[in-house]
């Protein structure tokens, strides 16, 4: 069997933040992102496959393109937003830098869709099988440290609501 370069067209909608597949646990998601990060030899052609990512975000809802839904702590420019839809929370993410777009995909991608109990309990361990901490710059990777603050966050405040 011939194995294909994971690429933006293997993502459908239903991979992608509000769709994530309600059938695959957060780690599976976890697992097939870092799977798909180690079919490329280095890091250009992962920096490509970041920024591929980001171009297939779903459309950012204009009523979350507002000063403050943008996040602190990132260089670019990177709106966020979260709403809770049943015993899940969805986000809703973008930003203007391509690479940093590609970071949002990936995020959304394993955080969004799940309880706040998933995203609690689910430690971020693709940065460093992908190896984002090491090859990122400091800048990217207080940005995509800000957006798990943020993810984590909001999944805080619902499970201390909830209490």
């Amino acid at each position: 069997m011939t194995e294909t370069a994971p690429g933006p067209d293997t993502l459908g909608p239903d991979t992608l933040g509000p769709d994530t597949p309600l059938g695959v646990s957060i780690d599976e998601e976890q697992d097939e992102v870092i799977a798909e990060f180690a079919f490329f030899d280095d890091w250009m052609d992962r920096y490509q496959y970041l920024i591929d990512l980001g171009r297939k975000l779903p459309a950012f809802p204009s009523e979350y393109r507002r000063d403050e839904f943008k996040l602190k702590g990132c260089q670019s420019q990177v709106w966020f937003a979260g709403e809770k839809r049943g015993d899940r929370l969805v986000f809703h993410a973008i930003s203007d830098a391509a690479i940093v777009s590609g970071l949002v995909a990936v995020l959304l991608r394993i955080y969004s869709n799940r309880t706040p109990d998933e995203i609690v309990a689910t430690e971020p361990n693709f940065i460093t099988e992908i190896g984002l901490d090491a090859h990122l710059s400091p800048t990217r990777r207080n940005g995509l440290g800000a957006m798990l603050q943020a993810i984590r966050a909001r999944a805080r405040a619902e499970l201390d609501a909830a209490a």
